[in-house]
């Protein structure tokens, strides 16, 4: 069973206790943008027409510009960092599924033990085959199943006796109403997941047949298991 450790947000020096770096520079900028305004709006007094003197509003509106400006870009760096603070903490909590098995519409790694799954069925459905693909996309295997039953296992084992190699492979339900084909589905089996990862905001699991999905594509979660 390939183990793989969960990435842990960044915790170096110059960073917060949740990984997320303070926003220094835009801080900086602001200070340096808002004294240069002083002394511009200081000079445009002193300079100004005496006989024709600018209004105290106008500046004062002018003051409120710049300060509403300086707030929102403020706002914006606030709500990044906490953006960046929930990314973390969720990914810290996403880490405890690394070595579980998911239940996910994703291929998965045969090694002999039995795959578990469960189908999805289409409403009006009368009977159900389980399709079996290769790593090609080739059907290897096809079974008839009943409609309803909740839980599937293959064990790689086709009708003649015959064993397929172990490797990785998609199953998909084929639904049909008398003799008319619905829809084809994916059945949904227990994949081990390797690793957990952050993608820009998004949480990212990788699966024992090397694929990747969103987290939140997961429908199940247990403990690993030896079947078969």
């Amino acid at each position: 069973m390939t183990s793989v450790a969960a990435a842990t947000p960044n915790t170096t020096t110059g960073s917060t206790s949740n990984g997320v770096k303070p926003p220094e520079a835009s801080g900086t900028k602001l200070n340096s943008d808002f004294e240069t305004f002083l002394k511009m709006m200081t000079t445009q007094m002193q300079n100004q027409d005496p006989m024709n003197p600018m209004e105290s509003t106008e500046f004062a509106t002018q003051l409120a510009q710049f300060s509403s400006v300086e707030q929102q870009v403020l706002t914006n760096d606030t709500l990044k960092e906490i953006s960046s603070a929930f990314a973390s903490n969720s990914l810290q909590q996403m880490g405890s599924l690394v070595g579980m098995e998911g239940l996910a519409p994703a291929p998965v790694l045969f090694t002999g033990q039995l795959v578990s799954m469960r189908p999805q069925y289409a409403e009006d459905a009368t009977s159900a085959n389980l399709v079996v693909r290769d790593a090609d996309g080739e059907i290897v295997d096809k079974m008839e199943i009943p409609v309803g039953q909740e839980t599937l296992y293959w064990n790689g084992t086709l009708e003649d006796g015959s064993k397929l190699p172990n490797g990785v492979y998609k199953f998909e339900i084929e639904n049909f109403e008398g003799r008319e084909q619905l829809d084809t589905k994916p059945a949904m089996a227990y994949n081990q997941i390797l690793e957990v990862r952050d993608d820009n905001g998004t949480v990212k699991v990788r699966l024992s047949d090397g694929s990747e999905m969103d987290a939140s594509q997961i429908q199940g979660l247990r403990a690993p298991t030896t079947l078969g």
